[in-house]
């Protein structure tokens, strides 16, 4: 992908001059230099073995943008509207029903309980390469409905350029998300650089079975892991068997995160996303409906976390920075 690309070659040929040219000179900037300068400095006291350097990322509001709705909740709308011909019940069936008249606001109405209902509607009973197909179509597609942006052009630049920073310093990078882990898998790679297998998301559970003739891997409509709050832990530890040293998200959901990578012993980075920027993306955090950020913003001076502003902070959003306003 160009933006990834765009990055990695600004990461790389700034990488002795600036490492991150995308932020502004701030304390946040020279924190995470800081931190990255002293686990890798051999003769440091905190020096970290690169076979610990692990970092995690939240993905919605940290390495892309979450406003108003999260992307995929988009897609499970889209893909309502696409499966509707085969499920003639929905048209009298909510939350089916209002998804299909165009009130998302109703179809959002019944909380978690409808998201999960849409969710396994559109995510089960399927296989792997039906399912990463059909989301690879869709994002080669779709436009954001208030940017006009693609959603893989809405990653922010300077995590980007974090993400290359710490690779080239050794880091094991992985993304953990409240989101579907198939569903970022789909796109991790060439937005982020980050393969597959350092995926960990909220996930249903699958089964192995001979359909047509071909061994496959069909997805079923049960909750294997809601990779959120403090499930983010727990996948963690399932997925990767060692606690992170670096960890960065933007929300409330993160906070286990942060607080299980701050609990190890030896040097340790929190780090959180602030959305301040109305005019170059979105400005929330503690009354937002998505991305909530409260207890983490009020704990983060105890727990030593950063927070990045990213009105200040950042020089751009955005890879190639289209010039439009979101509204809210």
């Amino acid at each position: 992908m160009k933006n990834l690309t765009l990055a990695l070659a600004a990461t790389i040929g700034f990488l002795h001059a600036d490492p991150l040219p995308s932020w502004n000179k701030s304390d946040s900037k020279q924190s995470i230099i800081s931190f990255v300068d002293k686990v890798t400095d051999a003769g440091s006291p905190d020096y970290v073995a690169p076979a610990h350097r692990i970092a995690t990322f939240d993905n919605d509001g940290t390495l892309w943008s979450e406003q108003p709705m999260y992307f995929q909740a988009y897609y499970i709308f889209d893909r309502i509207k696409q499966l509707a011909p085969e499920h003639p019940e929905w048209k009298e069936k909510e939350p089916f029903a209002s998804v299909l008249k165009g009130d998302l606001n109703s179809a959002l109405a019944g909380g978690e309980k409808a998201l999960l209902e849409m969710a396994m509607a559109t995510h089960a009973n399927i296989t792997e390469d039906e399912f990463s197909k059909s989301v690879a179509d869709w994002l080669a597609t779709t436009k954001h409905p208030k940017t006009g942006i693609a959603y893989t052009d809405m990653v922010f630049q300077p995590m980007l350029e974090l993400i290359n920073y710490l690779r080239l310093n050794d880091f094991k990078v992985f993304i953990v998300s409240g989101g579907g882990i198939d569903f970022v898998r789909v796109f991790s790679e060439s937005a982020y650089g980050i393969p597959p297998e350092r995926v960990i998301g909220s996930s249903i559970k699958a089964k192995f079975e001979i359909r047509d003739g071909k061994p496959v891997v069909i997805k079923t409509p049960e909750i294997d892991l809601i990779d959120d709050k403090v499930g983010k832990p727990v996948g963690i530890h399932r997925y990767i068997g060692s606690r992170p040293i670096f960890a960065a998200g933007n929300s409330d959901g993160d906070y286990q995160m942060l607080q299980y990578t701050s609990a190890g012993e030896g040097p340790r980075f929190g780090l959180i996303v602030h959305h301040t920027d109305a005019d170059r993306e979105f400005a929330y955090d503690r009354d937002s409906h998505v991305g909530q950020l409260n207890k983490a913003l009020d704990d983060s001076k105890t727990q030593n976390w950063t927070i990045v502003d990213m009105k200040k902070d950042w020089k751009i959003i955005y890879p190639e920075y289209i010039e439009s306003t979101p509204s809210q």
